[in-house]
C-alpha cells in the first residue's frame, strides 16, 4: 500500500503534463523521465497523488544526501553517534550547498569506512559489509517504496578512486540507486513526519531555498536555476534537493501553495540532453503549480 492516496484524476493531468512538456523536445524519450507528484491538503499529513515509472530505480546523483542526513538524524536520536559542531556543519553543507566533501565525512561517520587505496581481499570483505550499514537501516524502516535500494556509494567531484572505484564493481553495477517515490517517502519524513527540536539537526531548515530574481542566484552550482524552483513564483515557501551530473538531472522539492496546500514533486530524468537541459525541470513544475491554482 502507498504511502499516499492513488488519484486518477491528478494520474491524468500528471500524464497530459509529462507529454506536452516532453513533445517539444523530447517526444520518443518519456522512459528516460520518473515523477512522484503528490498534493496535500493544508493540514492533512497524507496526500493524493500519482506516478510515472515512480518505482524505477535510477542513479539518483545527489539525491542520495538526502538518505545520508536522514540516516544522520535517527543516528543522533538513537544515540549511536554523538553530535557535534562538525556533524552540523557538514549536514548544512552537503544538503544546502550539495558539498561532497562533506557527503564523504557523513558517510565515513554513518559506516565507520573511509576512502583510500586497494585493499586486501578479507580486508575488503569486512570494509563492504561496513559500507552496507545504511542499506541495512534503510531495512529496518520497513517502508515498501525503499525496497531495493542501493545507497552505499560517495558522491564525487571526478570519479572514484581505490577502494571505492573496487567497490563499484564491474560496469559500476554497484551504483547507488533510487526511485521517485521512495525519495518522495523521505522527502515526506523530513517535511512532515518529524518534529525538530534544539537537540537534533534540523535537516528542514537544510533544505529550505528562496527563489530570487535569476541575477541574484547565477550561481553555475544553484539548486534552483535549472531545477524545479526556478518555475515557481519567487513568493511561495521552498524546500528541495537537487541532483546533477553527465547522464542526470533530478530534483525533489516541496512547496507551500497560496491557499496553504502542500506539493511534494520528485522528477528524475536520464540521458545526457536532459542533463544538459536547464528549462525541461523549471517548466514541468511551472505547469504543476499553474494547473494548482487554476
Amino acid at each position: 500500500m502507498s504511502f499516499y492516496f492513488i488519484n486518477e484524476e491528478i494520474g491524468a493531468v500528471l500524464k497530459d503534463i509529462l507529454a506536452k512538456v516532453c513533445y517539444e523536445k523530447y517526444p520518443l524519450n518519456f522512459n528516460n523521465v520518473a515523477v512522484t507528484w503528490i498534493n496535500y491538503e493544508a493540514r492533512s499529513k497524507k496526500g493524493y497523488g500519482y506516478g510515472i515509472n515512480n518505482r524505477k530505480k535510477i542513479y539518483p546523483a545527489s539525491i542520495v544526501k538526502l538518505v545520508y542526513s536522514l540516516a544522520i538524524y535517527y543516528w543522533i536520536e538513537n544515540k549511536t553517534i554523538l553530535r557535534d559542531i562538525q556533524i552540523d556543519e557538514a549536514i548544512q553543507a552537503m544538503l544546502q550547498n550539495s558539498s561532497n566533501d562533506a557527503t564523504s565525512f557523513i558517510v565515513d561517520l554513518l559506516t565507520g569506512t573511509t576512502s583510500g587505496p586497494s585493499l586486501e581481499k578479507e580486508i575488503f570483505n569486512t570494509w563492504k559489509f561496513q559500507r552496507l550499514i545504511i542499506n541495512d537501516w534503510l531495512k529496518t524502516l520497513n517502508w515498501e517504496e525503499l525496497y531495493g535500494f542501493n545507497c552505499c556509494q560517495k558522491t564525487w567531484e571526478d570519479r572514484p578512486y581505490g577502494r571505492e572505484k573496487d567497490f563499484y564493481g564491474t560496469s559500476n553495477k554497484n551504483r547507488n540507486a533510487m526511485t521517485t517515490d521512495g525519495t518522495a517517502r523521505i522527502m515526506e519524513e523530513i517535511m512532515q513526519n518529524i518534529n525538530f527540536n534544539e537537540n537534533n539537526i534540523n535537516l528542514r531548515n537544510c533544505l529550505f531555498r528562496e527563489i530570487k530574481e535569476q541575477s541574484q542566484y547565477n550561481d553555475e552550482n544553484s539548486q534552483i536555476k535549472g531545477f524545479l524552483g526556478e518555475g515557481l513564483p519567487q513568493k511561495i515557501l521552498f524546500w528541495s534537493k537537487a541532483g546533477l551530473m553527465t547522464e542526470a538531472r533530478h530534483d525533489a522539492a516541496w512547496w507551500i501553495n497560496e491557499n496553504q496546500s502542500k506539493t511534494l514533486l520528485v522528477v528524475f530524468t536520464e540521458g545526457k540532453e536532459f542533463a544538459n537541459d536547464n528549462y525541461f525541470l523549471p517548466k514541468f513544475s511551472k505547469a504543476i503549480y499553474e494547473f494548482i491554482h487554476s
